[in-house]
């Protein structure tokens, strides 16, 4: 499908101009009372640069912008002054959030700095950011998280990040914010705390106020805010952000006919993102979905930012609808030629040629990793057999307890591990040829590259080979939800991660049901990633474990060795 950039610019407001950027009419300050309800944010980082964000609330009805000014220092007192920016605007037009570009003022590399904001004569919190390092340096930690969904648990998660003695970067792979409503049945709403946590509006967003007004209820989250108070966020969205299931021409969780345009929908979705997170906007010859992007930290990680969604993906395939049945029997062959066809894409030919660059030139310049930030899981996940893992008798009694649509899915799930078929068309496991694409650029490259993954709620630690399974192309650590339920939540006490990596080659661990983050450490000849699980989303107080830690290293002529539990 073709995108009509000027259309989609249109429709988000930001054609003619860098987004928010356009001064067209005299401007109408508020001065007013006002106050910073949503804690301040930074990303984007480089050497010598950052965004910084916030929201100012007018207190009072207005159709004014304001004015504010930012400040930034090199200790949390505010001593030492290093640089201030006044006559800052707020825009009603943005739902007064600013977003400030700054660069060139005396930010040096690998640096922390903490800043603040004033509008009418009122503070803001306190926020820390960190630049970019340059040149040789020792190691990069990088906490990674994914889909947090507000109505289903209080977001711990985020609060044990923001304890965290040390994270150069917060890396958030997308499901930052859920469209669904708070009806009884809808997702998250059986919690028990989701009374006390109903989503706002309460109805599925779908207008450009919804997609604000719960960006700004996720963002008045006490712990959200301390997450990105700490340090630098650098994002990507996945598919709730928009909807379930969103590809180039509309969503699972999108009806044309009682929801409308699915590019206005889309526009409005991307409009209060880029508004309401610490991301650059778009440049004015760039779409709104082409969020791919680089940072490099000094001579250890190139962070390379794919976008899976809204660019160039196509339909997913359906078991339902694409595997026949002949004679009672799945087609698997007919479903093959279909799942394997080389049209499926989860990237466009313009980031497949952006991202081939980036590593070449990363692993050409020596630099000892390449690191994917990523939405969904990469590796091949069959479907588990849960009835050979719990054998007949167990597997049989957790059957008999489950209501009548949970047993029929898993018996279906049980029966197709028998066919080396996806577990989760959703994945790139839907999309074999596209991957492979991708693989043939880091092996070409002799990069050295971990992927990283979020979508599936659960934590994962795979080996990544190629399709003749003869080169392992890289390894995969993959960040469990903050609160979104996951398959071990429906199936409490079902040994679902064991059947995962019993039937799965590329599966060295799973766990399905806990919460928590990824901290990953980078360094010259190898990297660590620590599955960090808290211990309750039901209540504020909460405490962290690590589940495991594996090791890896890089393998010589690029690729990497096998994972290690350390």
């Amino acid at each position: 499908m073709k995108i009509d950039r000027r259309k989609v610019l249109g429709l988000l407001g930001l054609s003619g101009a860098a987004a928010g950027e356009a001064v067209a009419a005299p401007i109408n300050y508020y001065k007013g009372p006002v106050a910073f309800e949503h804690g301040v944010a930074s990303g984007d980082p480089g050497a010598t640069y950052a965004i910084f964000w916030t929201r100012v609330t007018p207190k009072e009805p207005t159709t004014g912008d304001i004015d504010l000014d930012l400040e930034v220092a090199a200790d949390p007192d505010f001593k030492t002054l290093v640089t201030a920016s006044s006559g800052l605007r707020a825009r009603a037009s943005r739902d007064w959030t600013v977003k400030h570009d700054l660069d060139g003022v005396g930010l040096k590399p690998g640096t922390d700095y903490w800043y603040r904001f004033k509008a009418n004569g009122v503070t803001s919190p306190v926020g820390r950011t960190r630049t970019l390092p340059t040149g040789a340096i020792k190691d990069v930690v990088l906490a990674v998280a994914s889909c947090s969904l507000y109505p289903n648990g209080y977001f711990n998660a985020y609060d044990a990040i923001a304890k965290l003695d040390r994270v150069d970067a917060v890396v958030h792979l997308g499901d930052y914010i859920y469209e669904y409503g708070g009806g009884p049945k809808d997702y998250g709403m059986n919690s028990p705390v989701s009374a006390s946590r109903m989503p706002e509006p309460v109805h599925e967003i779908v207008t450009l106020a919804d997609y604000r007004a719960r960006h700004a209820q996720y963002k008045r989250d006490p712990a959200l805010q301390a997450a990105h108070a700490r340090a630098p966020w650098i994002v990507v969205w996945d598919d709730h952000e928009t909807a379930n299931d969103s590809w180039i021409g509309g969503a699972e969780n999108h009806d044309p006919k009682t929801e409308g345009d699915w590019a206005a929908r889309k526009a409005a979705a991307l409009k209060a993102y880029y508004e309401w997170m610490p991301i650059r906007d778009p440049g004015a010859k760039a779409l709104p979905e082409a969020a791919w992007r680089g940072f490099q930290f000094g001579d250890v990680a190139s962070l390379l930012m794919v976008e899976t969604r809204l660019s160039a993906r196509t339909h997913q395939l359906d078991y339902d609808v694409d595997m026949p049945v002949v004679d009672g029997k799945p087609d698997v062959a007919a479903f093959t030629a279909k799942w394997k066809d080389a049209a499926g894409r989860m990237m466009g030919a313009d980031q497949e040629r952006w991202l081939a660059d980036q590593v070449g030139a990363s692993a050409k310049a020596g630099t000892a990793w390449q690191v994917l930030g990523n939405q969904v899981v990469m590796a091949r996940v069959a479907p588990p057999d849960l009835k050979k893992t719990m054998g007949a008798e167990a597997y049989d009694a957790m059957l008999a307890k489950l209501p009548e649509y949970a047993r029929k899915r898993v018996a279906q799930s049980v029966s197709m591990a028998a066919y080396d078929i996806p577990s989760n068309l959703d994945a790139w496991d839907g999309y074999p040829a596209d991957r492979q694409r991708v693989y043939d650029i880091l092996t070409a490259a002799k990069a050295r590259p971990i992927v990283l993954a979020g979508d599936s709620h659960m934590f994962w630690a795979n080996e990544l080979w190629d399709d003749a399974g003869k080169i392992r192309v890289a390894a995969e650590f993959g960040a469990t939800s903050v609160t979104s339920p996951g398959y071990g939540d429906v199936l409490p006490g079902v040994p679902l991660g064991e059947a995962f990596a019993q039937r799965n080659r590329e599966v060295k661990y799973a766990h399905p049901s806990a919460k928590g983050y990824l901290l990953l450490t980078l360094e010259h000849g190898k990297a660590t990633g620590e599955l960090i699980a808290v211990s309750t989303i039901f209540e504020p107080a909460y405490q962290t474990s690590v589940l495991k830690r594996f090791v890896v290293t890089p393998a010589s002529g690029g690729g990497v060795e096998a994972l290690k539990e350390a």
